[in-house]
């Protein structure tokens, strides 16, 4: 999202040049390249026919039912950019009448955005790197605690798109990694941590938010459209957001752009088809902030909310919805069946998540860290007040927070053992980014800077430090008389180092949000690419040339071109600390000094080259007059799959992670589990759904709309009421039936009963049943250290079938405890009918293409799927096989 004074002033000086009421409907589109569809798919599907969430919209039909036409309308909808006496980065309407509060919601992703006494937590991207399921589990949990402590009801997070398929995307770290199961299990418990402390949890960006420029639609350019075939959709961009919805995730944000050539926040074939339908979405969907670019065809494609509720040029007052909506339903423009929809849905997720019952009110301003301070800050007069009571919400989150930046430090290289370090080394640092920003760590506006350490990018998806643990200081803990040369350039002139002096060099990648552009790169990696900033390659280079032993310490975004000095024979050691947080020295030196052997692996792969991937994927898309297009030609094959299909050997595989010790797997087997097994080609008849709330239909009264008697508006505050001379006007049109409007292609009012591919949340209740389970026994093989290993598990599918698939796909992965030497753990994997299944774009359905070759063939088995188990996605040395249910060991990998 982006909610900053830079989008602000930037829509202000584009002011005069255009109507500030400015809005896009469905309409005709630029050119999209054959075989790209952005399907009609309507009526919005009706929510509250899953047992799941039956008791909640009981509770939330009682309560809609008694709102009148304004309530309504002012719940879906917010009160504009800046507007709100106790400000969070979006707040809803309210119905105060019935004890419907204004709803509070705030970013990040990482920790709670604008606020003071929380914690910054380290990035998606480092979480993802953890590879340890209650590590990101953990995680959501402490956010959760500390949005609760907020008052913030809805925490705008997780990210799981963008998923990272071009390396250069400038929002791949709020993400988990370059996969779609790694960014879907990391995305589901990071959503049961946070809802299970009573915050709505947010899985955006839906869908195809793959680069920043050019994103997002404005006066003079519509936001790209990233161009997804059925397929890839369903296999690679949606299985997240798949898992997500599975976890009972109360809402989803669409994206800025568009897909398929439709606008993300009025796509009804993403929002309606998808997400509501097929994936059987529950809760609300709400826009990015000023990417509401339609009132009634937004509302009839299935969006919920309107965030912040102004126009695309916002601080005028104006709303595409609010009173505009009130307006629209009036005169029958808007189904009052629709409207019902999107406020039973909103009170729902409230009521689903128990904050009806002693759920705290906003005790902070994103605004100001004053105590006191503006009650409308957008308002031309405003009142003044307090609007922040300085509750600390960190408890002792930290312990958390570190564990996760140290136990994603990802090992690179470690030629001769280098590491870990003794305390009675003698140590030389360089580079700026060992220690935290002179002028503070909180100096630069949403992390819009890269000078010192980078513990987080830049954007809506940062938190404010409390404090920083920067590495430098963390180091002088150990060795207090470290020499440390905080600059980027190599000092002319150095004491003439010994054979065993160390360096540590300090690299750094940085990237965020389109909205703000720090050293030329515009959010994306656009003019850095995948080379460290501020010199940092040739820094290491002369390093090398000095030192006889370097190691290199990397705090990035994600992956970085190595090639100039990764062989470099005194480059003995790499460190891949991604974005650790406030914690990035203590959980670094806990790695460096050998506390802890490093257990973290990549949640990406490391090239030797960009152009080692398609054109597609490696090179983000330039100015194009019209709409730009931003096609997926490459189709499943991002990262490892690219990689791998065209046999091209990268630096350091996805998965990668070197430790102080050595594991063994050994005595793996393989068992179908009861009743599943053998699987039928596609899923079993899906369950019908349950009844809905049903609402009167007829137009309200009109002076259901009305300004309350006497009432003074706030200028730039958005009302849901009308004069009553407009409402009584909207009414006449809506009872006669006069209005005409064009609705989309393929509108109708009529209920499916869904797909064959839905039928709970997440798709069909049988993808998620559990076919295989796979145990392995993780033997610590070392003499000398403790450590934690990381089990992957990557599926292959059966030879012969009509379907072109990936060599291997990861599908599970599994972190070991601590492990002494000749200590050992019992693993176990799954593999559920979702994992063995492709999606069948004629057939509209996941098929189990096994269960189709056993079936030509007139045989019991479903066809041979190789389960590969392994340390990183090339270093694979186990195989079972689920025709026989053996499994082998010792063998050659796949890939």
């Amino acid at each position: 999202m982006v909610y900053r004074a830079s989008a602000v002033w930037l829509s202000l000086a584009l002011t005069p040049f255009v109507p500030p009421a400015l809005a896009r409907s469905i309409g005709p589109r630029d050119a999209v390249p054959e075989g790209y569809y952005a399907a009609p798919y309507y009526p919005a599907p009706h929510g509250g026919w899953l047992e799941s969430w039956q008791d909640a919209y009981a509770k939330a039909y009682a309560l809609v039912s008694q709102m009148t036409l304004a309530e309504k309308t002012n719940i879906t909808s917010g009160v504009g950019i800046y507007m709100a006496s106790r400000p969070c980065v979006g707040n809803s309407g309210s119905a105060d009448r019935l004890g419907f509060p204004q709803l509070c919601l705030q970013d990040s992703a990482l920790g709670v955005a604008s606020a003071d006494n929380i914690t910054a937590f380290p990035a998606g991207i480092t979480t993802g790197a953890t590879w340890d399921k209650a590590l990101m589990y953990a995680r959501g949990v402490a956010i959760g605690k500390e949005f609760r402590g907020k008052g913030a009801n809805i925490h705008l997070g997780p990210a799981v798109g963008p998923l990272g398929r071009k390396p250069l995307g400038g929002r791949n770290w709020e993400g988990f990694g370059s996969d779609p199961v790694l960014q879907g299990k990391a995305a589901a418990l990071h959503i049961k941590g946070v809802q299970e402390q009573g915050v709505i949890a947010t899985i955006k960006h839906f869908i195809g938010n793959e680069q920043e420029m050019f994103r997002m639609y404005n006066p003079f350019q519509p936001g790209y459209s990233a161009n997804i075939d059925d397929r890839t959709l369903h296999e690679v961009y949606m299985w997240p957001f798949a898992e997500a919805v599975h976890a009972g995730v109360g809402a989803a944000m669409t994206a800025y752009n568009a897909v398929n050539g439709s606008a993300s926040s009025q796509n009804s074939y993403l929002i309606n088809g998808l997400l509501k339908d097929e994936l059987g979405f529950q809760g609300m969907v709400m826009s990015d902030w000023l990417s509401h670019i339609s009132g009634v065809d937004s509302a009839l494609a299935g969006l919920d909310v309107n965030m912040p509720g102004d126009t695309n040029i916002p601080l005028f007052g104006f709303s595409l919805w609010q009173y505009e909506l009130t307006r629209s339903v009036l005169n029958g423009s808007v189904p009052l069946d629709r409207l019902n929809d999107m406020a039973t849905r909103v009170v729902a997720a409230w009521y689903k998540m128990g904050q009806d019952k002693n759920f705290p009110r906003p005790n902070f301003s994103s605004n100001t860290r004053d105590r006191n301070g503006l009650l409308y800050p957008a308002a031309v007069f405003s009142p003044i007040g307090q609007v922040n009571w300085f509750v600390n919400v960190q408890e002792d989150h930290y312990k958390v927070a570190r564990q996760v930046a140290q136990d994603a430090i990802t090992l690179l290289k470690n030629n001769g053992s280098l590491l870990p370090l003794s305390t009675s080394s003698k140590i030389t640092v360089f580079g700026t980014d060992a220690q935290v920003n002179s002028a503070g760590p909180n100096a630069c506006l949403n992390r819009a800077c890269n000078k010192g350490t980078l513990g987080m990018g830049w954007g809506s998806g940062v938190a404010d430090y409390p404090y920083f643990d920067d590495p430098i200081s963390a180091i002088r803990k150990r060795i207090p008389d470290v020499k440390f040369q905080n600059s980027d350039n190599f000092p002319l002139f150095l004491d003439e180092p010994s054979p065993d002096d160390i360096a540590i060099v300090f690299i750094s990648s940085d990237a965020g949000e389109n909205s703000f552009t720090v050293e030329n790169n515009h959010g994306d990696r656009d003019s850095d690419k995948l080379a460290a900033w501020h010199g940092g390659d040739k820094l290491v280079q002369k390093a090398a040339e000095k030192f006889q032993n370097v190691v290199v310490v990397a705090h990035t975004v994600g992956p970085l071109i190595l090639e100039s000095w990764i062989d470099l024979p005194s480059v003995k050691a790499v460190l891949f600390a991604h974005l650790p947080g406030q914690e990035a020295g203590e959980s670094l030196t806990n790695v460096l000094f050998g506390d802890v052997s490093p257990s973290g692996h990549l949640p990406y792969s490391i090239t030797k080259a960009a152009t080692d991937y398609p054109e597609s994927i490696a090179n983000l898309k330039g100015f194009a007059l019209g709409q730009v297009q931003d096609t997926y030609s490459e189709g499943l094959y991002i990262d490892y799959r690219s990689l791998n299909k065209h046999s091209i050997k990268p630096r350091f595989a996805f998965g990668h992670g070197l430790s102080y010790t050595t594991f063994s797997f050994t005595n793996v087997t393989i068992k179908p589990v009861n009743g599943t097994v053998p699987l039928s080609v596609t899923p079993p008849p899906r369950p019908p759904k349950l009844a809905t709330p049903s609402y009167p239909t007829t137009i309200p009264n009109a002076s259901e709309a009305y300004y309350p008697p006497g009432f003074r508006p706030i200028w730039r505050y958005l009302y849901s009421w009308l004069h009553q001379s407009e409402a009584d006007a909207a009414h006449a049109i809506g009872v006669a039936g006069t209005k005409k409007y064009a609705y989309p292609e393929g509108y109708s009012t009529t209920q499916k009963p869904g797909p064959a591919a839905g039928g709970g949340e997440g798709g069909h209740p049988s993808l998620w049943d559990v076919a295989w389970e796979v145990d392995v026994t993780v033997t610590n093989t070392g003499d000398r250290f403790p450590g934690r290993a990381s089990v992957q598990g990557y599926v292959q599918f059966p030879e012969g079938i009509t379907y072109d698939t990936p060599v291997v796909q990861l599908r599970d992965f599994e972190k070991t405890r601590e492990l002494a030497p000749g200590e050992s753990q019992r693993v176990t994997l799954r593999l559920t009918r979702r994992d063995v299944s492709v999606w069948d774009a004629e057939l509209q359905n996941w098929v189990v293409p096994g269960a189709a070759v056993a079936a030509r063939a007139k045989g019991k088995t479903q066809g041979r799927y190789t389960f590969w188990i392994g340390e990183a996605s090339d270093k694979l040395f186990l195989a079972c096989y689920t025709d026989t249910a053996r499994c082998q060991s010792g063998l050659e990998p796949p890939v």
